[in-house]
């Protein structure tokens, strides 16, 4: 049995190889992409221009594949360009390199300020990238890196693509690449070395030069010429010698007398620290050659001063504390509370020692019941004295949020007439006044229905933002609006006008606060908007629409009635005549005599059936307008608007003003630049205002939207601090001469809008010597004692007379250490025989403090080799 059951042990298994793998599913996917996004032969472009790489546009489009279970991503890198006519292009692409290839050799975006990281390295128009698609995912193993180059490899070889397709491996901070780019009868290797240390010998030149020679292994003597560009970058970031001009304001100054009242009206500015935290100086070399320069382990040629291309980029401070941007934030993060005033500083205030239980029937019974006041207490004086002292009632002086002094001064700015013994009663005039209609500023609280810039209201958002950002915050906002309504209420009892406020019905325009501050009116805009809702829902019906009627009739019915009184034995075309002359008719007949004379009647609208008018003249009784009751009951409508004003929470009240406070804050802005006269900051307050009036012209706008206008406001204001940061570094106010100093604007205002901006006449140049005193200054606070700090300055120590070797070591002496040594060596060979094609060979190299890198890209022959 055991015998017999061997021979069946035995399973012949079948190999099918018709079956695709994995390897060569992902090959095809590769290829299957390259052929979507038509990547298929060769497209040469224009000659790269000068600066392309950094003002072109750059473009990318991507896609998924996978490996068996492991995901890529593809994305598809390019430089948007023209293509040039294609007429007879078979013809001249016939023996022609790839563009990439020839891009290699091109010197006219050597180190470009900002693009991606190949481009800086190889000077590519175009590639291809697959990297994992998960940011934790990487390629480490050698083995693993091998397949997707190989898979790379035949799908270039398949499709005839010529554009570079590279794979990310190791992980992602590393920014390490490996890439192929094939042509007829070419094929360029792109190959990466990063290291943390790096060997003393690749530390200059002489041994970079040895690295790329012995890599390209040309046999040819002599070897062609290599072209060789340097940029070194030099680091500024000690600036004790040009200390930041900028201090916060002095709010104890302000209250001891120092400063005006008024300045509770102006708003801050400015950074607190300096928005400028280095300046970056590449001294460039653009053309040497092999032979021309010596840069070893001993000495180097390359001085920076002597540099023929200076070029500076400035950092920006990581969020500098701003001022303006500040206090709008901090004010706007009240909108987010939820607390109500009492809550905040206890028992109401408004509530007196037994009359806790009185209602709003008593308040109307006290209002209209004429009572002596003395004369001696109506100065305004007394005012804030009386509302201080219901205070003191609740909780004693020290538990007050604002101490007495700053109310006093808030209130003297809110009300300028408590100044004079007598205030202003209500039968005088202010002069407050809407600006023109012309004017920017009418235009601005227009759009962003806040406040005109002179009004009450908008002196209370400036108040309320500073004791709210220096004054004991949330409870410093409620103490004060708890003040601001006693006030109210005071004046409006004793018939005082309130300052700030322009005269006749609410301007809607404006925010709703501001309505219920002006005269008391029967309509603002939300009882506008509860009228309207409530005849809205009377429907379209015909009962509705005569309720409706009767409803807006009130105001007709009492003329009737003031008519009749005044005119017995009228009737109803009378009053139509005097009241409505459109809808009594008049026409020239002639009588029984012959005569010519005006006959009248009623329109046609008045003649309808149960006409409104004619009912409503009907029931009209002869009653004189003194003894009607009254359509709009000043008292009544009074005590409701304070009431509204004492029910408010901090939020509530935060959110009416934030229209004032956003409007404040872009004029502010506005001011400042002019000062400054920056361009991009002139278009970015444009979008503000335009950004503004959308979403502020609206009620309850959305919290992001509104955080997104602080926002751009903050960015404002940073950007005119590091134009003011600049220009005193420079020195611009100093230039005796006005072409320098022109030169001198254009350039820091070239700092603060392009990513790196080229020093004219390099180290020579005006700017230059500038440049090169600030690293000066800051060598000697670095690197020498205080004695040696207070030699002689360093314009003297430059004019001196000394021997050049002596001279170089000194002027080298006044950089730093260079933070970062870049090189790129380029030439043409045959390889990989003396007889093969000459083809273009890169290297790049950077050196800085944390690692070093190579990025070679090495082209062969790959039909004579």
């Amino acid at each position: 049995m055991a015998a017999d059951s061997e021979p069946e042990s035995e399973v012949f298994e079948i190999t099918d190889f018709t079956t695709a793998s994995e390897w060569e599913r992902f090959i095809s996917k590769i290829e299957e992409v390259l052929n979507d996004w038509k990547l298929i032969g060769n497209s040469l472009g224009k000659p790269l221009e000068k600066g392309i790489f950094t003002s072109g546009t750059w473009e990318e489009k991507s896609d998924e594949i996978s490996f068996a279970d492991f995901k890529f991503s593809i994305t598809h890198h390019y430089l948007v360009q023209e293509f040039p006519d294609k007429e007879g292009k078979d013809e001249v692409l016939e023996d022609v390199i790839p563009q990439s290839m020839q891009d290699l050799l091109c010197m006219n975006n050597d180190f470009p300020p900002r693009a991606h990281c190949l481009v800086r390295w190889y000077g590519l128009r175009e590639f291809v990238v697959i990297a994992p698609a998960a940011n934790n995912d990487a390629v480490l193993s050698e083995s693993k890196c091998n397949l997707l180059l190989s898979s790379v490899s035949v799908a270039l070889g398949n499709t005839g693509c010529q554009v570079p397709l590279f794979v990310q491996i190791h992980q992602k901070w590393r920014r390490t690449y490996v890439g192929e780019c094939q042509g007829p009868g070419v094929r360029t290797d792109f190959e990466m070395v990063h290291l943390r240390k790096v060997p003393n010998q690749y530390t200059h030149l002489s041994g970079l030069l040895d690295i790329f020679k012995s890599k390209i292994g040309c046999t040819l003597t002599p070897l062609p010429p290599v072209s060789i560009a340097i940029r070194f970058t030099y680091v500024l970031q000690d600036w004790q010698q040009y200390f930041w001009p900028q201090q916060p304001p002095d709010i104890d100054a302000l209250v001891g007398g120092e400063v005006g009242g008024l300045e509770f009206g102006k708003l801050p500015f400015g950074a607190c620290e300096d928005p400028i935290s280095e300046l970056h100086l590449a001294t460039t070399w653009p053309h040497l050659t092999e032979g021309i320069i010596v840069d070893n382990d001993v000495y180097s040629d390359l001085d920076p001063i002597q540099a023929p291309h200076w070029s500076v980029r400035v950092r920006k401070a990581d969020n500098p504390q701003c001022l303006l941007g500040d206090f709008v934030t901090e004010f706007f993060k009240i909108c987010r509370r939820k607390e109500s005033t009492d809550e905040i500083l206890g028992r109401s205030t408004f509530e007196e020692e037994g009359r806790e239980a009185a209602d709003i029937t008593h308040a109307l019974s006290k209002l209209t019941e004429p009572a002596p006041v003395p004369i001696h207490k109506l100065s305004v004086s007394n005012m804030v004295h009386t509302a201080k002292k219901k205070i003191r009632k609740q909780r004693g002086v020290e538990e007050s949020p604002l101490n007495n002094d700053v109310l006093n001064t808030i209130l003297l700015f809110l009300f300028p007439d408590a100044a004079s013994e007598k205030p202003l009663d209500g039968t005088s005039s202010t002069d407050n006044s809407n600006p023109p209609l012309e004017s920017e500023e009418y235009n601005l609280y227009n759009q962003f229905k806040s406040a005109p810039s002179d009004s009450l209201t908008y002196k209370l958002a400036l108040c309320l933002c500073m004791i709210n950002f220096y004054h004991g915050g949330l409870k410093g906002v409620a103490h004060l609006w708890q003040e601001f309504v006693l006030e109210m209420r005071f004046r409006w009892e004793n018939n005082f006008l309130i300052p700030g406020l322009a005269s006749g019905p609410p301007d809607l325009r404006c925010c709703l606060l501001h309505q219920k501050l002006q005269e008391p009116a029967p309509m603002t805009e939300d009882l506008l908007e509860e009228q309207s809702e409530v005849l809205a829902k009377l429907g379209t019906s015909a009962e509705g629409a005569h309720l409706r009627a009767r409803m807006q009739s009130a105001c007709l019915l009492s003329d009737m009635e003031s008519f009749k009184a005044a005119n017995p034995g009228c009737f109803l075309e009378d009053f139509v005549r005097w009241y409505s002359p459109r809808d009594y008719i008049e026409e020239e007949v002639i009588d029984e005599k012959g005569n010519m004379v005006l006959k009248g009647e009623l329109s046609a609208r008045m003649k309808i059936p149960s006409n409104m008018w004619v009912e409503a003249w009907e029931t009209a009784k002869p009653i004189p307008a003194r003894r009607q009751r009254r359509l709009f009951d000043d008292t009544r409508e009074a005590e409701k608007v304070l009431h509204y004003l004492a029910v408010q929470k901090p939020a509530d009240l935060a959110r009416h003003l934030l229209p004032c406070v956003i409007h404040a804050a872009v004029l502010k802005v506005k001011e400042e630049e002019s000062l400054e006269n920056i361009s991009s900051v002139k278009k970015i307050i444009k979008q503000i205002i335009s950004h503004s009036s959308k979403v502020l012209h609206f009620p309850n706008p959305e919290d992001k939207k509104l955080e997104e206008i602080i926002h751009q406001i903050t960015n404002v204001e940073a950007i005119i601090a590091r134009a003011r940061s600049l220009k005193a570094k420079f020195g611009t106010e100093k230039c005796e001469q006005e072409e320098e100093k022109e030169d001198l604007e254009r350039f820091v205002s070239c700092l603060l809008e392009q990513p790196e901006v080229l020093v004219v006449g390099a180290g020579r140049g005006h700017a230059g010597r500038i440049i090169h005193k600030l690293f000066v200054n800051a060598q000697r606070l670095t690197e020498s004692s205080d004695e040696a700090a207070a030699m002689a300055p360093p314009e003297e120590d430059l004019k001196r007379m000394v021997p050049p070797e002596e001279k170089r070591q000194n002027l080298a002496a006044d950089f730093p250490p260079a933070a970062g040594r870049e090189l790129i060596l380029r030439t043409t060979v045959p390889r990989p025989a003396p007889y093969s094609r000459a083809l273009p060979q890169r290297m790049y190299s950077v050196l800085t403090k944390e690692d070093f890198r190579l990025a070679g890209a090495f082209s062969s022959d790959t039909s004579f080799f």
